[in-house]
């Protein structure tokens, strides 16, 4: 099999190449390269600096453009997935000879979705037996908890029983820290004592500290709790194949209509032990509640993750995704090396896999925490904390560049080094854009004014820069009349007035973008840069207002 495990840390002894090590350094290199190449060009030759910024701001311009467009348009599609009976459906595909005829009138309706599904029908009448019906499958739902109240997991617990699919046919895991001490324990036997017996089953499993050779975070803990998992499946007779597992933290809560919607593209899809399904992950649970500079942070996230769903050939494992349980048992679950399982689990896949891996989009959304803490100042730090945790998925450049340097890869040319230079090219545009958009106008002019206004470019930048800025709060606007239809209603706590601060809260984007965002990501590249790892996973302290 394919060795797909990221390299131990120096200190326990493990194995870095000169190789490995250039790929570290590289993402961090050419970060804080792309600002000292601004500062030298200003100084030496402010034309070409003023190039070099007008070249950025465009890009980013007609970026921005795009991105108004796919919001708009990922928006439209989860209202619509959202209507669709997807139970309704799901009966239909158990025995589609039956409602095959009854369904030929609604090959030529216009009704989002349903014409595919009769085709899906017709699919299914040819194929016969070889498919697997929806009474044949199980879910399993690995929950990682860590110190979480009672309030956070059992409102989770309380949204998988009250979905529309048969709570029967969902096991529950609560996979839970030993570190988490006396806290944790006590959230799961309250859990078990108001949960039991209302799944398929219920099972807790505690995952113990100080294991060799693993991070402290979430992928130690849901590897462990899966492979416990596997073993309880083998002996209650279940074939795997018919297993799909969706990971979850104790904050996530999928739509009613999430293990509906996942059942049915799960049949759908031939090559499905290839494949991840990604539902759209949106920070909205506690929206009203959060810190505005959190508010902002936590829409655009919500976003990013609904257009990246408009772009399948870009979408990678985020925060909860589904996995069949046969692949996962055949590549030992999810990486314990790593504080970014999730965005690492698509390149371990992809390995694993030799390159015949894709993630699944589900047009549905899986609602989450923004970040709240128990005061003002901790909720500002944990922020980002989280940010520059999900900026830790730079270290995956080194792991991607060294499996696809390797003498026995199986993985094709361009279908490798296409998905490294965008997860390159991702990593340096969070980082170092944002300021260049920012002040780089200004840069030429300040460290050598006399050459800048000498040089017609160079002059006039600013004002043409502040132009196109001026063009692209079009698109800002678009996101703020979308976030608002994405709201969850008004705590009754909360005046309407609280309403204008979700729309005025927007002027705070730029700011973010800067101390949050670009600051996250120079520190999570700089520390790879030197070495210092990151082996610890940060939790986000959850907080809830009764």
């Amino acid at each position: 099999m394919t060795d797909i495990e990221i390299p131990l840390f120096k200190k326990r002894n493990g194995k870095r190449t000169r190789r490995y090590r250039f790929f570290e350094i590289l993402p961090g290199a050419l970060s804080i390269g792309a600002i000292v190449i601004l500062i030298v060009l200003s100084i030496l030759v402010p034309i070409w600096a003023s190039v070099y910024v007008l070249t950025i701001v465009l890009f980013m311009f007609v970026r921005a453009v795009g991105i108004a467009f796919r919001t708009i348009q990922g928006r439209v599609i989860l209202r619509k997935t959202e209507k669709i009976d997807w139970s309704k459906w799901l009966t239909e595909l158990e025995n589609p000879t039956k409602f095959i005829e009854k369904r030929q009138k609604d090959l030529h309706s216009r009704r989002f979705g349903l014409h595919q599904h009769v085709l899906n029908l017709q699919h299914l009448c040819e194929t016969k037996n070889e498919f697997p019906r929806p009474s044949q499958i199980y879910h399993g739902v690995i929950i990682a908890l860590y110190n979480e109240s009672y309030d956070i997991l059992g409102s989770t617990l309380a949204t998988l029983y009250e979905s529309d699919y048969d709570p029967k046919r969902l096991f529950v895991v609560i996979a839970y820290e030993q570190r988490g001490g006396e806290a944790a324990k006590q959230t799961v036997a309250s859990v078990r004592k108001d949960y039991e017996g209302k799944f398929a089953d219920l099972l807790t499993i505690e995952h113990p500290d100080n294991i060799p050779d693993e991070v402290i975070g979430k992928g130690s803990n849901i590897t462990f709790a899966g492979r416990h998992f596997a073993e309880y499946i083998k002996n209650k007779k279940i074939n795997p194949d018919d297993v799909i597992i969706t990971t979850l933290d104790c904050d996530n809560r999928p739509h009613a209509k999430y293990f509906s919607y996942l059942t049915y593209e799960w049949i759908m899809t031939p090559n499905r032990q290839r494949v991840a399904f990604q539902p759209i992950a949106l920070f909205t649970n506690n929206i009203w509640d959060a810190p505005a500079p959190m508010r902002v942070i936590a829409v655009s996230n919500s976003f990013w993750n609904m257009i990246s769903t408009m772009r399948p050939h870009m979408l990678r494992n985020f925060a909860s995704h589904a996995q069949g349980l046969s692949v996962l048992i055949g590549m030992n679950f999810w990486s314990t090396r790593t504080i970014v399982e999730d965005g690492h689990q698509y390149w371990r896949s992809f390995f694993y896999l030799d390159g015949d891996y894709e993630v699944i989009p589900l047009r549905i959304g899986v609602g989450q925490d923004a970040v709240l803490s128990k005061t003002y100042r901790k909720t500002l730090k944990a922020q980002f904390v989280q940010l520059r945790r999900w900026a830790y998925g730079a270290s995956d450049i080194a792991y991607v560049a060294n499996n696809l340097l390797k003498k026995d890869r199986k993985v094709g040319f361009f279908t490798g080094w296409s998905r490294f230079f965008r997860l390159l090219e991702a990593h340096l545009t969070q980082a170092c854009i944002a300021p260049i958009v920012a002040i780089g106008a200004w840069v030429p002019l300040y460290l050598n004014s006399e050459a800048a206004h000498r040089t017609i470019i160079a002059n006039d930048l600013p004002l043409v820069v502040a132009q196109i800025q001026q063009i692209a709060i079009i698109g800002l606007m678009v996101t703020v009349c979308v976030s608002v239809t994405m709201l969850p209603p008004r705590p009754k706590r909360y005046k309407k007035s609280k309403g204008i601060m979700m729309i005025l809260q927007w002027i705070l984007m730029p700011i973010n973008a800067i101390a949050y965002s670009s600051a996250s990501a120079y520190t999570a590249q700089f520390r790879l840069l030197l070495g210092k790892y990151i082996e610890k996973f940060d939790v986000t302290e959850k907080a809830i207002k009764k």
